[in-house]
């Protein structure tokens, strides 16, 4: 029987790596009031058109209970509206208010900073292969998270 390395271990090792991303990415915008969560919504809805909180749950990777929770939360915040999108009003649709936006934009200085410390540490070549390898993992998985 091998003994156990936890150090050399797949899920450690790319849990480590994401808990030193998150913490450093969590630590600069939080400057701006905002989590990763709220981060990854801003940029669904106010970026990438993604208006539905079915299509924002799916868009971040999270249940669609934590998406509500993270809405109803953000809208208190001012950061988000949710309106009625159907003729009974039971449709939702998600739109970034102004000041929402203004976090949006106040915090990308910092999500870029994180994002170009971590890419310019390899070539490349080899974050096109890790982006590749860490796709090939993920795929056919379809864990829905309550948290990211």
């Amino acid at each position: 029987m091998t003994d156990f390395q936890l150090h050399q271990r797949l899920g450690y090792r790319v849990s480590r790596l994401s808990r030193i991303m998150q913490s450093r990415l969590e630590g600069l915008i939080a400057k701006q009031g905002l989590t990763r969560l709220m981060w990854c919504v801003l940029t669904g809805v106010g970026e990438e058109g993604v208006t539905t909180p079915s299509d924002l749950a799916d868009y971040i990777g999270i249940t669609r209970p934590a998406t509500s929770r993270l809405l109803r939360e953000m809208e208190a915040k001012g950061m988000v509206a949710r309106n009625g999108s159907d003729a009974d009003g039971r449709g939702r649709t998600v739109s970034v208010t102004p000041l929402g936006r203004d976090l949006l934009e106040a915090a990308r200085p910092s999500i870029e900073a994180v994002n170009d410390h971590f890419t310019t540490k390899i070539a490349p070549d080899e974050l096109a292969l890790a982006m590749s390898v860490l796709d090939r993992l993920a795929a056919g998985e379809d864990e829905q998270l309550t948290r990211l």
